[in-house]
Protein backbone atom coordinates (compact mmCIF):
# COMPACT_ATOMS: atom_id res chain seq x y z
CA UNK A 1 0.00 0.00 0.00
CA UNK A 2 0.97 3.68 -0.84
CA UNK A 3 0.81 4.55 2.94
CA UNK A 4 0.12 3.33 6.45
CA UNK A 5 -3.34 4.70 7.56
CA UNK A 6 -2.93 3.87 10.89
CA UNK A 7 -2.62 6.80 13.85
CA UNK A 8 -0.97 6.25 16.94
CA UNK A 9 -4.40 6.70 18.96
CA UNK A 10 -5.69 3.63 16.45
CA UNK A 11 -2.93 1.07 17.26
CA UNK A 12 -3.53 2.05 20.99
CA UNK A 13 -7.05 1.37 20.07
CA UNK A 14 -6.23 -2.25 18.33
CA UNK A 15 -3.76 -3.27 20.66
CA UNK A 16 -6.62 -2.53 23.87
CA UNK A 17 -9.16 -4.85 21.95
CA UNK A 18 -7.05 -7.53 21.73
CA UNK A 19 -5.28 -7.32 25.04
CA UNK A 20 -1.89 -6.99 24.36
CA UNK A 21 0.12 -3.67 25.09
CA UNK A 22 2.16 -3.96 23.04
CA UNK A 23 2.65 -4.52 19.25
CA UNK A 24 6.05 -6.42 20.59
CA UNK A 25 4.00 -8.91 22.62
CA UNK A 26 1.93 -10.12 19.49
CA UNK A 27 5.48 -11.77 18.92
CA UNK A 28 6.21 -12.78 22.26
CA UNK A 29 6.56 -16.58 20.97
CA UNK A 30 9.75 -15.95 19.64
CA UNK A 31 12.71 -16.45 21.93
CA UNK A 32 14.85 -13.48 23.46
CA UNK A 33 17.91 -15.05 22.12
CA UNK A 34 16.67 -14.48 18.82
CA UNK A 35 15.82 -11.36 19.25
CA UNK A 36 18.44 -8.06 18.42
CA UNK A 37 18.35 -4.45 19.31
CA UNK A 38 18.90 -2.94 16.21
CA UNK A 39 20.10 -3.33 12.62
CA UNK A 40 23.71 -1.98 12.71
CA UNK A 41 23.92 -1.69 8.70
CA UNK A 42 20.63 -0.17 8.23
CA UNK A 43 20.95 3.69 7.86
CA UNK A 44 18.36 5.21 9.81
CA UNK A 45 14.80 5.73 8.50
CA UNK A 46 14.06 8.68 5.78
CA UNK A 47 10.42 10.37 5.26
CA UNK A 48 8.83 9.98 2.21
CA UNK A 49 9.93 12.79 0.31
CA UNK A 50 13.74 11.93 1.13
CA UNK A 51 13.07 7.87 0.20
CA UNK A 52 11.08 9.37 -3.27
CA UNK A 53 14.52 11.78 -4.35
CA UNK A 54 16.72 8.50 -3.28
CA UNK A 55 15.06 6.30 -5.37
CA UNK A 56 15.63 8.93 -8.40
CA UNK A 57 18.75 9.52 -7.93
CA UNK A 58 19.83 5.39 -8.08
CA UNK A 59 17.52 5.12 -11.04
CA UNK A 60 19.36 8.06 -12.86
CA UNK A 61 22.63 5.81 -11.94
CA UNK A 62 21.20 3.51 -14.75
CA UNK A 63 20.39 6.19 -16.91
CA UNK A 64 18.28 5.55 -20.42
CA UNK A 65 20.52 3.41 -22.62
CA UNK A 66 19.04 3.01 -26.25
CA UNK A 67 18.30 -0.89 -26.26
CA UNK A 68 19.24 -3.23 -28.85
CA UNK A 69 19.88 -6.92 -27.21
CA UNK A 70 17.13 -9.01 -27.38
CA UNK A 71 18.65 -12.74 -26.75
CA UNK A 72 15.02 -13.82 -24.99
CA UNK A 73 14.27 -10.00 -23.06
CA UNK A 74 12.70 -7.78 -25.76
CA UNK A 75 11.95 -3.76 -24.86
CA UNK A 76 8.02 -3.63 -26.83
CA UNK A 77 6.02 0.05 -26.30
CA UNK A 78 3.65 -0.88 -23.33
CA UNK A 79 0.85 1.23 -23.67
CA UNK A 80 -0.04 3.05 -20.27
CA UNK A 81 -3.16 1.70 -19.61
CA UNK A 82 -1.63 -2.17 -19.27
CA UNK A 83 -0.40 -1.09 -15.90
CA UNK A 84 -2.77 1.33 -14.60
CA UNK A 85 -5.15 -1.57 -14.82
CA UNK A 86 -2.62 -4.46 -13.87
CA UNK A 87 -2.07 -2.39 -10.43
CA UNK A 88 -5.27 -1.92 -9.47
CA UNK A 89 -6.18 -3.50 -5.86
CA UNK A 90 -8.71 -5.97 -7.15
CA UNK A 91 -6.16 -7.51 -9.67
CA UNK A 92 -2.41 -6.37 -8.18
CA UNK A 93 -3.64 -8.18 -4.22
CA UNK A 94 -5.12 -11.37 -6.02
CA UNK A 95 -3.59 -14.66 -5.58
CA UNK A 96 -4.59 -18.05 -6.42
CA UNK A 97 -8.38 -18.69 -7.03
CA UNK A 98 -9.35 -21.60 -4.53
CA UNK A 99 -12.82 -20.28 -4.67
CA UNK A 100 -14.16 -20.08 -7.04
CA UNK A 101 -17.23 -18.47 -6.66
CA UNK A 102 -15.17 -15.17 -4.70
CA UNK A 103 -12.64 -15.23 -7.42
CA UNK A 104 -14.99 -14.78 -10.74
CA UNK A 105 -12.81 -11.95 -11.82
CA UNK A 106 -9.66 -13.46 -11.52
CA UNK A 107 -10.59 -16.78 -13.23
CA UNK A 108 -12.25 -14.64 -16.10
CA UNK A 109 -9.14 -12.90 -16.63
CA UNK A 110 -6.85 -16.37 -16.69
CA UNK A 111 -10.00 -17.79 -18.83
CA UNK A 112 -9.50 -15.19 -21.21
CA UNK A 113 -5.33 -15.64 -21.02
CA UNK A 114 -5.61 -19.17 -22.17
CA UNK A 115 -7.83 -18.04 -24.97
CA UNK A 116 -6.00 -15.97 -26.62
CA UNK A 117 -2.72 -17.88 -26.13
CA UNK A 118 -4.13 -21.13 -27.87
CA UNK A 119 -5.37 -18.68 -30.56
CA UNK A 120 -1.87 -17.38 -31.17
CA UNK A 121 -0.34 -21.24 -30.96
CA UNK A 122 -3.28 -22.99 -32.83
CA UNK A 123 -3.35 -25.28 -29.84
CA UNK A 124 -5.93 -26.55 -28.09
CA UNK A 125 -5.56 -26.22 -24.46
CA UNK A 126 -3.50 -23.65 -22.21
CA UNK A 127 -2.51 -23.44 -18.59
CA UNK A 128 -2.06 -20.71 -16.43
CA UNK A 129 1.40 -19.69 -16.85
CA UNK A 130 4.60 -21.15 -15.59
CA UNK A 131 7.41 -19.28 -14.06
CA UNK A 132 9.31 -18.20 -17.14
CA UNK A 133 10.35 -19.30 -20.44
CA UNK A 134 13.05 -21.83 -19.54
CA UNK A 135 11.09 -24.02 -16.79
CA UNK A 136 8.26 -23.80 -19.02
CA UNK A 137 10.89 -25.99 -21.56
CA UNK A 138 11.85 -27.92 -18.37
CA UNK A 139 8.13 -28.70 -17.84
CA UNK A 140 7.03 -29.59 -21.39
CA UNK A 141 9.92 -32.21 -21.14
CA UNK A 142 8.96 -33.64 -18.40
CA UNK A 143 5.12 -33.19 -19.83
CA UNK A 144 6.53 -35.33 -22.56
CA UNK A 145 8.09 -37.82 -21.16
CA UNK A 146 4.80 -38.79 -19.06
CA UNK A 147 3.24 -38.95 -22.52
CA UNK A 148 5.13 -41.18 -24.74
CA UNK A 149 5.75 -44.02 -22.37
CA UNK A 150 6.55 -46.30 -25.70
CA UNK A 151 9.91 -44.68 -26.06
CA UNK A 152 12.06 -45.21 -22.90
CA UNK A 153 15.39 -43.39 -23.72
CA UNK A 154 14.22 -40.29 -21.62
CA UNK A 155 16.32 -38.74 -24.31
CA UNK A 156 15.18 -35.32 -25.19
CA UNK A 157 16.94 -33.55 -28.48
CA UNK A 158 16.88 -29.99 -29.17
CA UNK A 159 17.25 -28.46 -32.45
CA UNK A 160 20.55 -26.20 -32.67
CA UNK A 161 18.71 -23.11 -32.55
CA UNK A 162 17.61 -23.59 -28.66
CA UNK A 163 18.26 -20.90 -26.25
CA UNK A 164 21.07 -22.60 -24.10
CA UNK A 165 20.12 -21.10 -20.86
CA UNK A 166 16.87 -22.82 -21.79
CA UNK A 167 18.76 -25.84 -22.03
CA UNK A 168 21.32 -25.50 -18.61
CA UNK A 169 17.43 -24.68 -16.46
CA UNK A 170 15.72 -28.21 -18.60
CA UNK A 171 18.98 -29.79 -17.57
CA UNK A 172 19.37 -29.10 -13.52
CA UNK A 173 15.49 -29.49 -13.71
CA UNK A 174 14.69 -32.86 -15.22
CA UNK A 175 18.14 -34.32 -14.93
CA UNK A 176 17.11 -35.80 -11.14
CA UNK A 177 14.57 -37.47 -13.02
CA UNK A 178 16.84 -38.98 -15.78
CA UNK A 179 15.91 -36.91 -18.77
CA UNK A 180 19.06 -36.72 -20.94
CA UNK A 181 19.18 -33.22 -23.70
CA UNK A 182 21.53 -33.41 -26.61
CA UNK A 183 21.80 -31.50 -29.35
CA UNK A 184 21.24 -32.25 -32.71
CA UNK A 185 23.71 -31.59 -35.72
CA UNK A 186 24.23 -27.92 -37.15
CA UNK A 187 24.33 -26.25 -40.65
CA UNK A 188 27.35 -24.51 -40.54
CA UNK A 189 25.95 -22.03 -42.79
CA UNK A 190 22.64 -21.80 -41.92
CA UNK A 191 22.72 -22.05 -38.39
CA UNK A 192 20.00 -24.71 -38.31
CA UNK A 193 19.42 -28.25 -38.50
CA UNK A 194 21.65 -29.67 -40.80
CA UNK A 195 19.28 -32.62 -42.21
CA UNK A 196 21.78 -34.21 -44.47
CA UNK A 197 23.47 -35.31 -40.88
CA UNK A 198 20.35 -36.83 -39.28
CA UNK A 199 20.17 -40.28 -38.58
CA UNK A 200 16.86 -41.82 -37.69
CA UNK A 201 17.97 -44.58 -35.13
CA UNK A 202 17.84 -41.96 -31.96
CA UNK A 203 14.60 -42.84 -30.54
CA UNK A 204 14.30 -39.69 -28.74
CA UNK A 205 10.87 -38.97 -26.41
CA UNK A 206 10.64 -35.64 -27.96
CA UNK A 207 12.24 -33.33 -29.97
CA UNK A 208 12.34 -29.86 -29.23
CA UNK A 209 12.60 -27.13 -32.03
CA UNK A 210 12.59 -23.03 -30.99
CA UNK A 211 11.37 -20.50 -33.71
CA UNK A 212 13.17 -17.80 -34.59
CA UNK A 213 15.88 -19.48 -32.95
CA UNK A 214 17.93 -17.93 -30.07
CA UNK A 215 20.58 -16.54 -32.73
CA UNK A 216 17.39 -15.46 -34.88
CA UNK A 217 16.78 -17.95 -37.75
CA UNK A 218 13.96 -19.21 -38.80
CA UNK A 219 14.09 -23.26 -39.18
CA UNK A 220 12.40 -25.58 -41.60
CA UNK A 221 9.76 -26.62 -39.00
CA UNK A 222 7.19 -28.83 -41.00
CA UNK A 223 10.14 -30.75 -42.33
CA UNK A 224 11.69 -30.97 -38.68
CA UNK A 225 8.39 -31.64 -37.37
CA UNK A 226 7.66 -34.61 -39.91
CA UNK A 227 10.93 -36.52 -39.33
CA UNK A 228 10.56 -36.31 -35.11
CA UNK A 229 6.94 -37.65 -36.11
CA UNK A 230 8.70 -40.64 -38.03
CA UNK A 231 10.94 -41.27 -35.41
CA UNK A 232 8.11 -41.68 -32.74
CA UNK A 233 8.85 -38.42 -31.09
CA UNK A 234 6.48 -35.76 -29.39
CA UNK A 235 7.53 -32.21 -31.05
CA UNK A 236 7.82 -29.36 -28.72
CA UNK A 237 8.14 -25.71 -29.82
CA UNK A 238 9.19 -22.71 -28.13
CA UNK A 239 8.13 -19.97 -29.54
CA UNK A 240 8.08 -16.12 -29.37
CA UNK A 241 4.74 -14.76 -28.70
CA UNK A 242 4.83 -11.85 -30.73
CA UNK A 243 6.26 -13.65 -33.90
CA UNK A 244 3.12 -15.75 -34.11
CA UNK A 245 1.48 -12.62 -35.47
CA UNK A 246 3.53 -13.54 -38.87
CA UNK A 247 4.97 -16.70 -38.63
CA UNK A 248 3.60 -20.08 -38.71
CA UNK A 249 1.55 -21.13 -35.62
CA UNK A 250 3.18 -24.24 -34.00
CA UNK A 251 0.10 -25.92 -34.38
CA UNK A 252 0.37 -26.18 -38.16
CA UNK A 253 3.50 -27.29 -38.36
CA UNK A 254 4.04 -30.33 -40.46
CA UNK A 255 1.20 -32.44 -40.71
CA UNK A 256 -0.59 -32.44 -37.48
CA UNK A 257 1.03 -29.94 -35.62
CA UNK A 258 3.30 -29.86 -32.52
CA UNK A 259 2.28 -31.94 -28.87
CA UNK A 260 2.92 -28.94 -26.83
CA UNK A 261 4.11 -24.94 -27.49
CA UNK A 262 5.92 -23.02 -24.90
CA UNK A 263 7.39 -19.98 -24.43
CA UNK A 264 8.63 -16.45 -22.28
CA UNK A 265 5.49 -14.31 -22.10
CA UNK A 266 7.72 -11.23 -21.12
CA UNK A 267 6.95 -9.40 -24.72
CA UNK A 268 3.48 -9.32 -24.23
CA UNK A 269 2.89 -6.31 -21.97
CA UNK A 270 5.83 -6.90 -19.27
CA UNK A 271 8.70 -4.46 -18.87
CA UNK A 272 12.43 -5.69 -18.71
CA UNK A 273 12.36 -5.54 -15.38
CA UNK A 274 15.99 -5.44 -14.40
CA UNK A 275 15.73 -9.25 -15.13
CA UNK A 276 11.88 -10.06 -13.71
CA UNK A 277 9.17 -11.25 -12.86
CA UNK A 278 8.42 -12.66 -15.87
CA UNK A 279 6.39 -15.78 -16.96
CA UNK A 280 6.06 -18.86 -18.78
CA UNK A 281 3.23 -19.94 -21.04
CA UNK A 282 2.04 -23.50 -22.52
CA UNK A 283 -0.72 -24.94 -24.76
CA UNK A 284 -1.15 -28.58 -26.09
CA UNK A 285 -3.14 -30.72 -28.02
CA UNK A 286 -6.47 -31.75 -26.26
CA UNK A 287 -5.06 -35.28 -25.49
CA UNK A 288 -2.12 -34.29 -23.57
CA UNK A 289 -4.50 -32.41 -21.18
CA UNK A 290 -4.10 -34.34 -18.08
CA UNK A 291 -0.66 -34.54 -18.40
CA UNK A 292 -0.34 -30.54 -18.77
CA UNK A 293 1.16 -28.99 -15.09
CA UNK A 294 -0.03 -25.78 -13.50
CA UNK A 295 -4.20 -24.72 -13.64
CA UNK A 296 -6.83 -24.61 -16.61
CA UNK A 297 -9.75 -22.15 -15.80
CA UNK A 298 -12.81 -23.70 -17.79
CA UNK A 299 -16.30 -21.92 -18.24
CA UNK A 300 -19.64 -23.26 -17.55
CA UNK A 301 -23.11 -21.88 -16.78
CA UNK A 302 -24.67 -21.64 -13.24
CA UNK A 303 -28.34 -22.56 -12.00
CA UNK A 304 -29.49 -19.62 -13.68
CA UNK A 305 -27.71 -19.92 -17.02
CA UNK A 306 -25.18 -17.18 -16.47
CA UNK A 307 -21.57 -17.58 -17.60
CA UNK A 308 -19.74 -18.80 -14.76
CA UNK A 309 -15.86 -19.93 -14.42
CA UNK A 310 -14.28 -22.49 -12.16
CA UNK A 311 -10.35 -23.88 -11.87
CA UNK A 312 -11.40 -27.45 -14.04
CA UNK A 313 -8.01 -29.32 -13.88
CA UNK A 314 -5.42 -28.55 -10.80
CA UNK A 315 -2.84 -31.41 -11.13
CA UNK A 316 -0.12 -30.75 -8.35
CA UNK A 317 0.43 -32.35 -5.48
CA UNK A 318 -1.59 -29.71 -3.32
CA UNK A 319 -5.29 -31.01 -4.74
CA UNK A 320 -4.60 -34.96 -5.39
CA UNK A 321 -2.23 -37.73 -4.25
CA UNK A 322 1.55 -37.02 -4.65
CA UNK A 323 2.42 -39.57 -6.39
CA UNK A 324 -0.33 -38.47 -9.50
CA UNK A 325 0.44 -34.53 -9.48
CA UNK A 326 2.46 -33.53 -12.80
CA UNK A 327 4.30 -30.75 -11.14
CA UNK A 328 4.72 -28.64 -7.73
CA UNK A 329 4.41 -25.70 -9.74
CA UNK A 330 2.70 -23.19 -6.97
CA UNK A 331 1.86 -19.75 -8.69
CA UNK A 332 0.39 -18.98 -11.70
CA UNK A 333 2.14 -15.32 -12.18
CA UNK A 334 -0.93 -14.28 -12.15
CA UNK A 335 0.19 -10.24 -12.00
CA UNK A 336 2.25 -10.99 -15.55
CA UNK A 337 -0.49 -12.97 -16.76
CA UNK A 338 -2.84 -10.10 -16.22
CA UNK A 339 -0.99 -7.33 -17.75
CA UNK A 340 -0.68 -9.86 -20.77
CA UNK A 341 -4.25 -10.60 -21.21
CA UNK A 342 -4.40 -6.38 -20.80
CA UNK A 343 -2.08 -6.22 -23.90
CA UNK A 344 -3.12 -8.93 -26.14
CA UNK A 345 -7.27 -7.49 -25.43
CA UNK A 346 -5.43 -3.24 -26.36
CA UNK A 347 -3.71 -4.87 -29.49
CA UNK A 348 -5.61 -7.27 -30.75
CA UNK A 349 -4.34 -9.87 -33.23
CA UNK A 350 -4.00 -6.37 -35.88
CA UNK A 351 -2.28 -4.20 -33.38
CA UNK A 352 0.20 -7.45 -32.37
CA UNK A 353 0.79 -7.91 -36.26
CA UNK A 354 2.04 -4.43 -36.35
CA UNK A 355 4.23 -4.58 -33.65
CA UNK A 356 5.95 -7.71 -35.59
CA UNK A 357 6.58 -6.16 -39.03
CA UNK A 358 7.56 -2.99 -37.11
CA UNK A 359 10.39 -4.72 -35.08
CA UNK A 360 11.30 -6.58 -38.55
CA UNK A 361 11.55 -3.94 -40.49
CA UNK A 362 13.57 -1.88 -37.74
CA UNK A 363 15.79 -5.12 -37.24
CA UNK A 364 16.52 -5.08 -41.24
CA UNK A 365 17.60 -1.64 -41.44
CA UNK A 366 19.90 -1.83 -38.43
CA UNK A 367 21.59 -5.06 -39.89
CA UNK A 368 21.79 -3.23 -43.07
CA UNK A 369 23.64 -0.60 -41.78
CA UNK A 370 25.60 -2.25 -39.68
CA UNK A 371 26.32 -4.97 -42.43
CA UNK A 372 27.97 -1.68 -44.02
CA UNK A 373 30.84 -0.95 -41.46
CA UNK A 374 34.06 -2.78 -42.32
CA UNK A 375 34.27 -5.67 -40.35
CA UNK A 376 30.64 -6.78 -39.65
CA UNK A 377 28.51 -9.17 -41.79
CA UNK A 378 26.09 -11.70 -41.21
CA UNK A 379 26.79 -14.62 -39.34
CA UNK A 380 24.06 -16.66 -40.77
CA UNK A 381 22.10 -16.63 -43.96
CA UNK A 382 19.15 -16.86 -44.91
CA UNK A 383 15.56 -15.54 -43.37
CA UNK A 384 14.99 -14.17 -40.08
CA UNK A 385 12.02 -12.24 -37.18
CA UNK A 386 13.49 -9.26 -35.49
CA UNK A 387 17.12 -10.55 -34.07
CA UNK A 388 20.31 -11.47 -36.66
CA UNK A 389 23.70 -12.88 -35.24
CA UNK A 390 26.36 -10.45 -36.76
CA UNK A 391 30.39 -11.90 -37.26
CA UNK A 392 32.57 -9.07 -36.04
CA UNK A 393 35.87 -9.45 -37.17
CA UNK A 394 37.60 -8.87 -33.36
CA UNK A 395 36.42 -9.53 -29.95
CA UNK A 396 32.79 -8.49 -29.16
CA UNK A 397 33.03 -7.46 -25.31
CA UNK A 398 35.41 -4.43 -26.16
CA UNK A 399 32.66 -3.25 -28.88
CA UNK A 400 29.88 -3.74 -26.62
CA UNK A 401 31.40 -1.73 -23.50
CA UNK A 402 32.95 1.03 -26.12
CA UNK A 403 29.61 1.65 -26.88
CA UNK A 404 27.76 1.05 -23.68
CA UNK A 405 30.10 4.19 -22.55
CA UNK A 406 28.49 5.70 -25.69
CA UNK A 407 24.34 5.13 -23.96
CA UNK A 408 24.22 2.12 -26.51
CA UNK A 409 23.25 -1.36 -25.34
CA UNK A 410 24.51 -2.64 -28.53
CA UNK A 411 23.19 -6.00 -28.53
CA UNK A 412 24.23 -9.81 -27.19
CA UNK A 413 27.62 -11.64 -26.79
CA UNK A 414 27.31 -14.78 -28.70
CA UNK A 415 30.75 -15.94 -29.02
CA UNK A 416 29.95 -17.83 -25.53
CA UNK A 417 27.63 -19.88 -27.81
CA UNK A 418 29.12 -19.90 -30.75
CA UNK A 419 32.60 -19.63 -30.48
CA UNK A 420 33.46 -16.81 -32.54
CA UNK A 421 33.59 -13.24 -32.29
CA UNK A 422 29.07 -12.91 -32.58
CA UNK A 423 26.67 -10.76 -31.90
CA UNK A 424 22.88 -10.71 -31.61
CA UNK A 425 21.21 -7.47 -32.23
CA UNK A 426 17.73 -6.53 -32.33
CA UNK A 427 15.65 -3.62 -32.84
CA UNK A 428 11.72 -3.36 -31.87
CA UNK A 429 9.10 -1.13 -32.65
CA UNK A 430 10.58 1.29 -30.02
CA UNK A 431 12.96 2.36 -32.12
CA UNK A 432 12.97 5.29 -34.65
CA UNK A 433 15.17 5.77 -37.81
CA UNK A 434 16.83 8.40 -35.95
CA UNK A 435 17.95 5.49 -32.99
CA UNK A 436 18.62 2.77 -35.62
CA UNK A 437 20.70 5.43 -37.43
CA UNK A 438 22.41 7.09 -34.00
CA UNK A 439 23.46 2.86 -33.52
CA UNK A 440 24.92 2.55 -36.43
CA UNK A 441 27.17 5.83 -36.16
CA UNK A 442 28.35 4.86 -32.95
CA UNK A 443 29.45 1.28 -33.77
CA UNK A 444 31.28 2.38 -36.79
CA UNK A 445 33.14 5.12 -34.72
CA UNK A 446 33.60 2.22 -32.49
CA UNK A 447 35.05 -0.44 -34.95
CA UNK A 448 36.98 2.52 -36.67
CA UNK A 449 38.81 3.39 -33.60
CA UNK A 450 41.11 -0.03 -33.85
CA UNK A 451 39.41 -2.36 -31.37
CA UNK A 452 41.89 -5.58 -30.96
CA UNK A 453 40.88 -7.32 -34.17
CA UNK A 454 41.02 -10.98 -33.97
CA UNK A 455 43.89 -13.20 -35.37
Amino acid sequence: MPFIPHTEEDTREMLAVIGVDSIADLFDEIPAQLLIDDLKKVPEALTEMQVARLMRERAAIDGAPMCFIGAGAYEHHIPTAVWDIATRGEFYSAYTPYQAEASQGTLQTIYEYQTMITQLTALDVSNASLYDGASALAEAALMAVRINRRVTTRRILLAPGVNPVYQQVAEAIGSAQGLIFERLPQNIASGNVDFDELVDDLCPVAVVIQQPSFPGTLEDVDRLTAWANAQGALVIAIVNPTSLALLKAPGHWGDAGVDIACGEGQPLGVPLSSGGPYFGFMTCKQEHVRQMPGRIVGRTTDLDGKAGFALTLQAREQHIRRSKATSNICTNQGLMVTAATIYMSLLGFAGLARVARASHANTTKLVLGLCGIDGVERLYDGAYFHEVALQLDRPVAPVLSALADRGILAGFDLTPATGSNALLVCATETKTDADIAACVAAFGEVMAAGSVKSA
